[in-house]
């Protein structure tokens, strides 16, 4: 394997020069031609269709098909709740042309992680980070693969429940088969995608077209007072703006923006494409339902898709599980493969061990970045309270994306010759950042207790930012026992991996081990 460096200037603790690795790095082997003078580097492979079926296809999960009522519930008509949903695309289009500037200026993978790390420095940066891979990324891949391990089996369980060590075991195997996938080849996850993500736009499309068909044959009483005064929950709109937007952030391409292929038009292009889709798709499908569903059996229902099929299509309701499977099955490779870019990078950076930078010499795929989720994520599968670590830590997720969205701001005053191939009006960052701040404190508001517990648990990133990052500060018997440990590690490792290439017909570059 080889670690490189990262391209252009950076902030980072460990930043290198543009395009180099380490002093004496020496070439990819002879067997890889295609590789630009001679480095081993991620490959620029993700074309505009890649990238919109990266965003959609891991936006579009199984919430839509299974409980897209939060903002029903919370703002009290059928008609009100449709206006949600347009405002929060309208509010997801500010996050996402914000996004669009970021991406296109700062043109490195890792998503707010970078982005942070440009604008305020590597001590924020690293919080952002320790809060992802103890806790964020596990137990969100944790929860989209339990939908999938659910929803593969109900097929065959029908009309009983499926047993929980079944919904473990099918889990543990999406799990397995996405991290493999996303470990052999970025082509070929990336042409998954696009199939997976067709999928779920199909599956949508089976959804609207016979909801849209009743409609316009005057199956309209559900729309009937939809925007009755009485009914409206003016207390309750602030939560049904906080559930619309959960299902509208389309920041995934940024987290690969190296690996695509002219950024300064695909990053925005493709992030403004998947805004119009998801939303379009979002607005038509809630209107579907309530054309067949009245609210309140909307409310009622444990899987709204599934209540809606049996309503509409009788027999054929047996496939919409399959595709609620397929489509977490898609958004589980989707975030693997933007997740692992922001590993990749910490690592460059010098915020995780240096394994992680490392990238295979024939497939040229971030293995180690890639696996470094795959313990984690099965241990909290089996052991932890996914749900609640969840509910712990989601308002960093609001309060990290409004912090990365304020440093566009920022830095148009500390950088103001920064390039900026595209460039949005401040106001719409100024609007968006405000909104992600507003969530945060509405989460402190309706749930002190477990928003407290993930404000602290991501404050433990800062003792383990001095412990394991800044040198000087390691305690005394940190620093002896890695001076004693690390040479002799970095010795066996290259010893084995020496003995290994010379038996097999593959080869790891071993470069950054010296």
């Amino acid at each position: 394997m080889t670690r490189r460096s990262v391209n252009g200037e950076g902030t980072g603790v460990n930043n290198t020069p543009q395009n180099g690795g380490h002093p004496g790095d020496t070439p990819a082997p002879k067997e890889e031609p295609d590789a630009p003078n001679g480095k081993v580097e991620l490959r620029k492979k993700v074309t505009l269709l890649q990238g919109i079926s990266i965003i959609i296809g891991t936006i579009i999960g199984a919430g839509i098909f299974i409980s897209p009522k939060g903002i029903l519930k919370n703002s009290g008509s059928v008609g009100m709740s449709l206006v949600v949903w347009i405002v929060c695309g309208v509010l997801s289009l500010f996050g996402a042309l914000s996004y669009a500037e970021l991406g296109t200026s700062i043109q490195k993978s890792g998503g707010h992680y970078t982005y942070i790390l440009e604008a305020f420095g590597p001590q924020m940066a690293f919080i952002r980070l320790w809060a992802d891979l103890i806790a964020i990324r596990p137990a969100g891949l944790a929860v989209i693969s339990l939908a999938f391990g659910q929803y593969i089996l109900e097929p065959i369980f029908m009309p009983c429940g499926v047993p929980e060590i079944a919904i473990k075991l099918a889990t543990s195997i999406g799990i397995t088969s996405v991290m493999y996938l996303n470990s052999m080849s970025t082509s070929w996850t990336n042409r998954i995608q696009i199939f997976l993500t067709f999928s779920k736009l199909l599956a949508i499309a089976i959804i609207i077209v016979p909801g849209l068909y009743m409609l316009f044959k005057g199956e309209t009483k559900n729309f009937e007072n939809a925007f009755e005064v009485s009914n409206i929950k003016l207390t309750g709109l602030p939560l049904a703006f906080y559930s619309g937007i959960m299902y509208e952030l389309l920041f995934y391409l940024n987290f690969v923006t190296e690996e695509v292929e002219n950024p300064e038009k695909t990053v925005p292009l493709a992030i403004c494409i998947s805004m119009a889709i998801v939303t379009f798709c979002y607005v038509l499908t809630n209107v579907a339902y309530y054309t067949v569903m009245s609210a309140e059996e909307l409310l009622a229902s444990q899987a709204v898709a599934v209540t809606f099929a049996g309503k509409m299509m009788g027999n054929f309701s047996v496939a919409v599980p399959v595709f609620v499977a397929l489509s977490c099955f898609g958004s589980m490779n989707g975030c693997l493969f933007a997740f692992s870019r922001m590993f990749y990078v910490a690592s460059r950076e010098g915020h995780l061990p240096e394994v992680l930078s490392m990238i295979h010499v024939r497939r040229h795929t971030p293995l180690a970045a890639v696996l470094v989720l795959y313990p984690m994520t099965v241990f909290q599968l089996f052991v932890g309270d996914i749900y609640s670590l969840l509910n712990f830590m989601s308002f960093l997720r609001w309060l990290f994306i409004g912090v990365a969205v304020l440093g566009l701001i920022y830095m148009r005053y500390t950088r103001p010759d920064m390039p900026r191939p595209f460039k949005v009006p401040l106001f719409i960052p100024a609007i968006f950042s405000f909104t992600c701040f507003f969530m945060v404190f509405l989460s402190l508001y309706s749930d002190p207790v477990n928003t407290g517990i993930g404000f602290a648990i991501s404050l433990t990133g800062i003792p383990a930012y001095y412990i394991f990052i800044v040198f000087d500060r390691r305690p005394k018997w940190l620093q002896d026992g890695l001076g004693n440990t690390l040479p002799s590690l970095r010795r066996h490792l290259k010893a084995f991996t020496r003995h290994h290439c010379e038996n097999h017909t593959y080869s790891w570059h071993m470069d950054s081990i010296d």
